[in-house]
């Protein structure tokens, strides 16, 4: 007698496995997708496998522990060694050497911000530091010095009568770490030269042209300059200057000699030095480590008037000051006598600054003293020096500076809508004319720079809805350096910093509302499956990323809280490779920084202790694999579960628990017995301890039940106990590597609605 089509067994076999799927209804995700898949990574057909789990790190024998709570963990390379550095709340900072498992300080409490530091590396050579407050470090894996560059040097005196470059001596930095800052004098042109001969005595007799020697200069280095005679009527009525030579500090001897002059009477000359001011001072090494402007003095050059000069320092420090010239005015003869007056802006330490001449005008205004806390752009008045009309503005560092980055043999620092730049190959220059900045003032950077990334050789700028492109760095044959700025995304951005990084040719990054990839200058939406739980996730909390290898695939990792309607906020890593997406959980991490150590890994932090991700395959790891809820080909009946099965690759002693889930399981939470497949079988004594078996050889053994404990195929199998339009499983696990080949489910047709 023929069955009913209700008697019919029949099977759903799921093992093409996609990833995860957030966005429908658990009952509409796609049959080969997850609603849930948690520490299980779908690499391709019939393999599901178990990621490794987070380690502790450790350094002497014990587990890492920083001294405060992270809240910024980046990495650097510095002379070939890999290094984590974690800056603390308290404002403090410490390392861990990744080659030797030494942990060491940085810096003490206080000397940064509590939160918002950047790090980036210059070349192999030190890392570079930029604080939302504090502004500008380095550290060389050694000592951590404040910028403090020397600044635009100003002439303030330019002298008079140089007839040699003089020197220039600036004094020592601060910080004993810090570098001295060195700079070459800028004098007229041809300074230390013949400007033109005289004929003292023309003499009698001469019946040709005589020899005329000009003694050798003074600076051995210098050219020795020639000349020649002209007579007329016996006599020497001019000197021509061939060459007027180099290095003279003092009129040279002119000597007058043969011509057939047999009279006695021999001509004589003198010869007229160019002399000049000095110009300008050129920096060679802008230098680190100084608080205040360093002492500049001039020296050599056998003036007649000594020339003085004022140079001011840049640290990017928040509520400080700088002016710029509006005006130069004219008149302006007596520097000395210029009074720059910096009036308002409620500042703690009020800002000082003296004027520097261009010829007769106001060529720029150097800031002795930088000010502290302005609260307000005060106003600036020049007066005094004999001359008059020279206006000038201030600007306050208002806008704290938010990311740092390298790229086109230089640093790059953002601070407000502004990128500021330091000269060609130097992390340190921001003064010399390769150096400048470049301010955004197209709308579509709607507020402030939060970002940048250098990658794919571009320098990557990411406002809150927006991406700008720098590009193709070139330094003219003037010595400026231009680039091409291109708006990418003029509605798409991040406000999370640590979200972005390169991920293949792609960047990578996380806002409020999904994941994109920017591909040249298109911007796509990676994360449609995760939209079921962005509403989920605390923005309010770090959100940070990069890139790892877990199970040797190459994966992008976004870190961020989790507000799980079921366990409460935790900490969730949102993982996407070959277009699926899938979810681990490794501690409580708050901050991760990748290190391309070898290979792709990465390090994370529970604000204390420091772990490295996905590092052990053989400890047990928590796993969460929820299929669809599947219609089994008619949704409209009822089924009746029958059996489960689940296929898996083990390694080690495996326990799962398996669940049939139906449609009420969305409202009321899994309504069918779990049952569990464990090994191995513990045994207890009347206290409830446990304790061991042992064979006649007095070796331990245990007992097992229901399970495998060899590696190998296993089919986990039992009954099910469960009816609904909708039916799926949920098979969970704490094991080493597992690999899940196959998810199965009988069941037989019901009645309609």
């Amino acid at each position: 007698m023929a069955q009913s089509p209700e008697q019919q067994k029949r099977y759903q076999v799921a093992k093409n496995f996609k990833g995860v799927n957030t966005q429908p209804n658990r009952t509409a995700v796609d049959q080969e997708e997850f609603s849930w898949l948690e520490n299980m990574m779908p690499i391709g057909f019939g393999n599901l496998k178990t990621v490794p789990q987070v380690v502790n790190v450790q350094s002497g024998g014990a587990n890492v522990t920083w001294s405060n709570v992270v809240s910024f963990l980046s990495s650097v390379n510095i002379n070939n060694t890999d290094y984590l550095l974690a800056f603390e709340r308290n404002g403090g900072a410490e390392f861990y050497n990744l080659t030797t498992n030494a942990k060491g300080t940085i810096a003490a409490s206080g000397k940064f911000s509590s939160a918002n530091v950047a790090v980036t590396q210059w070349k192999d050579e030190r890392a570079v530091i930029i604080d939302p407050a504090n502004g500008y470090f380095s550290w060389d894996g050694n000592n951590v010095v404040s910028i403090g560059s020397l600044g635009p040097v100003g002439v303030v005196n330019p002298g008079a009568g140089y007839t040699d470059t003089p020197a220039v001596v600036i004094s020592a930095p601060d910080d004993p770490n810090g570098v001295q800052a060195t700079a070459d004098a800028v004098v007229g042109q041809n300074v230390g030269t013949i400007q033109q001969l005289n004929v003292t005595n023309p003499g009698v007799g001469y019946a040709w042209v005589p020899n005329v020697t000009i003694s050798a200069p003074q600076i051995s280095t210098g050219t020795q300059a020639v000349a020649t005679a002209t007579i007329l009527g016996n006599a020497v009525v001019a000197l021509n200057l061939v060459n007027p030579g180099s290095g003279y500090t003092s009129p040279p001897t002119i000597t007058i000699s043969g011509g057939g002059n047999s009279i006695g009477n021999v001509a004589t000359g003198s010869a007229t030095l160019v002399t000049s001011p000095l110009q300008s001072i050129s920096l060679v090494n802008p230098g680190t480590g100084y608080s205040k402007p360093p002492t500049i003095t001039i020296i050599g050059g056998n003036p007649t008037n000594v020339a003085t000069v004022q140079g001011g320092i840049i640290n990017f420090a928040t509520g400080t000051l700088s002016i710029l010239v509006q005006n130069g005015g004219s008149g302006y003869v007596n520097p000395a006598n210029i009074t720059i007056t910096i009036t308002g802006g409620s500042p703690s330490n009020v800002a000082t600054a003296v004027a520097g001449l261009r010829g007769d005008q106001v060529g720029s205004v150097i800031i002795t003293n930088s000010g502290a806390n302005y609260q307000s752009v005060p106003s600036v008045s020049i007066a005094g020096g004999g001359g008059a009309n020279a206006t000038a503005i201030a600007i306050v560092s208002s806008d704290a500076p938010t990311d740092i980055a390298t790229f086109g043999g230089r640093v790059w620092i953002s601070q407000g809508r502004i990128a500021f730049f330091t000269a060609a190959d130097s992390y340190n220059d921001f003064s010399s004319v390769s150096a400048g900045n470049f301010s955004i003032t197209d709308t579509t950077l709607h507020s402030n720079i939060k970002g940048m990334l250098s990658a794919n050789n571009f320098l990557y700028l990411f406002g809150d809805d927006s991406i700008n492109v720098f590009s193709d760095v070139i330094v003219q044959s003037d010595g400026t350096t231009t680039f091409t700025n291109t708006n990418v995304s003029a509605s798409v951005g991040t406000r999370f910093r640590d979200s972005i990084f390169p991920y293949y040719r792609t960047v990578l990054f996380m806002n409020d509302y999904g994941v994109f990839a920017l591909v040249g200058a298109t911007t796509t939406k990676l994360s449609n499956q995760l939209d079921g739980i962005m509403p989920l996730v605390d923005f309010t909390k770090p959100i940070n990323a990069g890139q790892v290898l877990i199970n040797n695939i190459l994966c992008a990792c976004f870190n961020f809280t989790y507000n799980d309607p079921n366990q409460g906020a935790r900490q969730l890593q949102a993982v996407f490779f070959d277009k699926k997406w899938f979810f681990t959980s490794q501690n409580n991490l708050t901050r991760i920084a990748n290190v391309p150590l070898g290979r792709q890994n990465i390090y994370g932090t529970d604000g204390v202790a420091l772990f490295q991700m996905y590092a052990n395959s053989t400890i047990g790891i928590n796993t969460v694999t929820q299929s669809a809820l599947w219609p089994l080909g008619d949704p409209i009946r009822t089924k009746q579960a029958l059996k489960y099965g689940v296929e898996a690759i083990l390694t080690t002693a495996t326990d799962i628990t398996v669940s049939i889930d139906s449609e009420q399981s969305l409202t009321q939470g899994t309504v069918s017995p779990a049952t569990s497949t464990r090994v191995p079988f513990p045994w207890e004594n009347a206290a409830l301890q446990p304790f061991s078996w042992q064979n006649q050889n007095g070796l331990p053994f245990n007992w097992f039940g229901g399970g495998q404990t060899v590696s190998g195929y296993f089919l986990f199998k039992g009954d099910a106990q469960q009816y609904g339009k909708y039916l799926g499983l949920t098979v969970t696990s704490n094991s080493g590597a597992m690999t899940i080949s196959t998810l199965e489910l009988e069941h037989e047709l019901r009645a309609r609605f």
